[in-house]
């Protein structure tokens, strides 16, 4: 069209010639003809067959849309701020007084023991094996092993923290450990060293006086035999309790970058051990947590070498942990998937069992219903089935768990690799190795460089004060808000204190769990 000439658009609706805003104006731009709304026309934007007016100040409708559904977002998360802002804050209160809730537990228990005679036989249940068997001097299994689970689990919360917090913490400081944060990790890796080392000795103490040592054959003989040994019975419900007391730390206690991964770590352990002690596999548990077990000593080992700058001893604990990680984890661990597959067969008469040892019967054709498969956690003196449906399903489990293993164990090859090739690592320390003494200055510039790799408190802080009240914050930014505010947050869990199974993002935060730099 001519320069000048007026634009027939114009003629037929003059508002559109005006400088009044127009809806679709800019349409015009990709060759469409725009058109203009009147201010009493409604407009469908919401897609719900309704109709939104235009405001009367000129703003288009859509625009209004838009803002009153901002102002609708806000508003729920706001709301579910403040939800996570009450979890948050308890969960603080609980990680502050893990000593005192849990003497106040005890004490009233042993309040409750010593002042009503006729709840003893309940409240005894809390610290004594049930289900005794005087003639063959074992204990059968049932929904009573619950209380001491509980009773332990309180003792862990408890025991935990006096012991980093009186003795570990205090030790580290002898030890010449200055930073804060370092004398939490040295506390954490050295409860897990203790913990490891006490009960693995314990495993191993009952593994080789069984009938299953360096037999693999017969981790299936007797199948099912109702009743375990006394001391055998309390090793498996305190391992137990310990791994449930685990999914607690993690949900009280600072999250970390791999929260979930160690979060379903937990779960899974819990479910093993708990599907397998009703299923009387109690062998093949205590077998696998030997396994385990002497992996997480030798790597909560290297841990407090590093935190005390021991460079040479570091490094030789870590290579003998990549030895015996391979040996227990891959070489004798598939040794046992191998045993399932082979022996079980062979040891184990498939079908369903009912009753005691006393008066076991069976077996018996497996129901075509699945039911059966959560009888023995209803009735641990009801019917107990095995077939090869069941076996094939525990070998996938314990396969599925070793190729998570082998990738694991891979990407510490590589990254051990690296460091042998590239010498001293300076910059491969993950961000919960960073210290809680950073400057300011620094730790704001390390956010922008490195956005949503931190895991310091400080650094996330400083973020969310200089963002608008209107952005979108994240659920962690508030928790490690909330959390880090009080000057008690002592107890930090560390993802290196699981089997290690979760997997690292990427291999900087592998080398910063595993690697032995002088600067960490």
């Amino acid at each position: 069209m001519a320069s000048g000439m007026p634009s027939p658009r114009a003629e037929a609706f003059p508002i559109y010639g005006q400088d009044e805003r127009s809806l679709y104006s800019h349409s015009q731009t990709n060759g469409s003809p725009g058109f203009a709304c009147n201010y009493s026309q409604k407009v469908d934007y919401a897609g719900d067959g309704g109709a939104v007016e235009q405001e009367q100040n000129g703003e288009p409708a859509k625009e209004h849309y838009k803002k009153e559904n901002k102002t609708k977002n806000l508003q729920k998360r706001r709301s579910r701020r403040k939800n996570e802002s009450l979890l948050s804050s308890l969960c603080q209160f609980i990680a502050d007084h893990q000593i005192g809730l849990a003497a106040n537990l005890l004490a009233l228990l042993v309040m409750t023991h010593v002042s009503f005679p006729r709840a003893r036989h309940h409240t005894r249940k809390f610290w004594r094996l049930s289900y005794p068997n005087s003639s063959s001097e074992k204990y059968a299994l049932g929904w009573d092993d619950a209380f001491l689970v509980v009773f332990w689990l309180v003792v862990f919360t408890g025991l935990r923290a006096i012991v980093m917090d009186y003795v570990l913490t205090p030790l580290a400081h002898l030890l010449g450990l200055k930073n804060q944060k370092d004398k939490t990790r040295f506390a954490e890796q050295a409860w897990i060293l203790i913990y490891d080392s006490t009960f693995w000795s314990l495993g191993m103490y009952i593994m080789c006086h069984s009938d299953h040592w360096l037999n693999l054959r017969q981790l299936w003989t007797n199948w099912p035999d109702r009743e375990m040994r006394g001391l055998f019975k309390w090793y498996y419900l305190v391992q137990f309790a310990f791994w449930v007391q685990q999914i607690v730390v993690v949900h009280i206690e600072k999250r970390r970058k791999d929260h979930w991964q160690m979060f379903t770590h937990h779960v899974i352990t819990c479910i093993l051990l708990f599907t397998s002690y009703g299923y009387h596999q109690s062998k093949v548990g205590n077998t696998i947590l030997c396994l385990m077990d002497a992996v997480d000593i030798l790597f909560a080992l290297a841990k407090i070498l590093k935190y005390l700058n021991f460079q040479t001893a570091c490094n030789i604990a870590f290579g003998i942990f990549m030895v015996v990680w391979f040996g227990a984890r891959h070489v004798l661990y598939m040794l046992v998937c191998w045993s399932v597959y082979k022996d079980i067969p062979k040891e184990i008469t498939y079908g369903c069992y009912h009753g005691t040892n006393a008066n076991l019967k069976g077996p018996s054709n497996v129901p075509d219903h699945f039911d059966h498969l959560v009888q023995p956690f209803k009735d641990p003196q009801g019917l107990v089935c095995w077939n090869n449906g069941i076996k094939w399903a525990f070998l996938a489990t314990l396969l599925t768990l070793q190729v998570i293993l082998l990738i694991w164990f891979g990407m510490i090859v590589r990254v051990a690799l690296k460091v042998l090739k590239g010498g001293e690592a300076e910059d491969s320390r993950s961000d919960d190795e960073e210290s809680d003494e950073a400057h300011p200055n620094e730790a704001s510039e390390k956010s922008h460089s490195q956005p949503g790799s931190q895991r310091n408190g400080s650094t996330k802080h400083q973020s969310f004060e200089s963002s608008p009240l209107e952005e979108e914050v994240g659920v962690e930014s508030i928790n490690l808000i909330l959390r880090n505010k009080s000057p008690n947050n002592r107890y930090r869990k560390v993802g290196s204190t699981t089997s290690g199974v979760h997997l690292p993002s990427d291999s900087k935060e592998l080398l910063g769990r595993i690697g032995c730099d002088k600067g960490a």
